[in-house]
């Protein structure tokens, strides 16, 4: 047995009297049981170890040249477009991020708060590799046809 299973048995099994009274649930303002005043608005899962969180349908990208950025993400990794095409980045973590060419030249975003956008102009044919240089984890690809 663990020893949280322990500490839960031990809990669970006391033999002190309860409180007078019945027992009651206190909601917040916006009807959540929990703590009055607190709220989970705007608020982020954190994911377990080893699991992933999908972004949510709110941060499908908006229009065919948007990239969003969330979960610490870029979606879609990987956009198509032809040349001459514009392309949208939008912020919809609560962290800064930025959006930066593979060499460092081509384009870069100064960064970007939660809602914050930053758009560049494909003008050239070419695969385009990005990431966001605060978090190099973070990897994109935009792919320009002619």
């Amino acid at each position: 047995m663990t020893a949280a299973a322990l500490l839960l048995v031990v809990g669970c099994s006391s033999s002190s009297t309860p409180a007078a009274g019945p027992a009651s649930i206190t909601f917040s303002s916006d009807g959540t049981p929990g703590m009055v005043g607190a709220t989970t608005s705007g608020s982020m899962p954190m994911p377990m170890p080893g699991s992933s969180v999908a972004p949510a349908a709110s941060d499908a990208p908006n229009g065919s040249n948007a990239v969003n950025i969330s979960n610490f993400a870029f979606a879609p990794a990987s956009l198509t477009i032809p040349a001459g095409s514009t392309v949208t980045w939008t912020n919809k973590d609560e962290e800064p991020h930025t959006v930066v060419s593979g060499d460092g030249t081509t384009f870069h975003s100064p960064g970007m708060d939660t809602g914050g956008t930053y758009s560049f102009t494909f003008q050239n044919a070419g695969t385009f590799e990005y990431i966001c240089s605060i978090h190099p984890m973070m990897h994109g690809t935009v792919v320009v046809t002619k």
